[in-house]
């Protein structure tokens, strides 16, 4: 069993900053794909992005330019910097982990999820 812990959330003014963190924690597992999703009220839950261990990252077309994705893999940390903050960005945010326990048994983790709102 791998767990998930989200961290950063809050409150914050349009235009403003927030950094989310993720760390996952628990024995004999290796993580492949890390992302962080989002789901506001009434809408299905989104992809935001994602990062592979070697770096290579993915994202959002809504998000581009504004949110970045990274990783420590000695920590099996990641983070995400969201800056320039709109209202349209108001979600809770999940973070999700795909890998292995023991080498071979694949599994899907997500978090609990923290709470971002962007007040206009």
């Amino acid at each position: 069993q791998v767990q998930l812990v989200e961290s950063g959330g809050g409150l914050v003014q349009a235009g403003g900053s927030l950094r989310l963190s993720c760390a996952a924690s628990g024995r004999d597992f290796s993580i492949n794909y890390m992302s962080w999703y989002r789901q506001a009220p009434g809408n299905s839950r989104e992809l935001v992005a994602t990062i592979t261990p070697g770096g290579t990252t993915n994202y959002a077309s809504s998000v581009e330019g504004r949110f970045t994705i990274s990783r420590d893999n000695a920590k099996n940390t990641i983070y995400l910097q969201m800056n320039s903050l709109q209202p349209e960005d108001t979600a809770a945010y999940y973070c999700n982990a795909q890998g292995a326990v023991r080498g071979y048994r694949p599994f899907e983790s997500w978090g609990q999820g923290t709470q971002v709102t962007v007040s206009s």
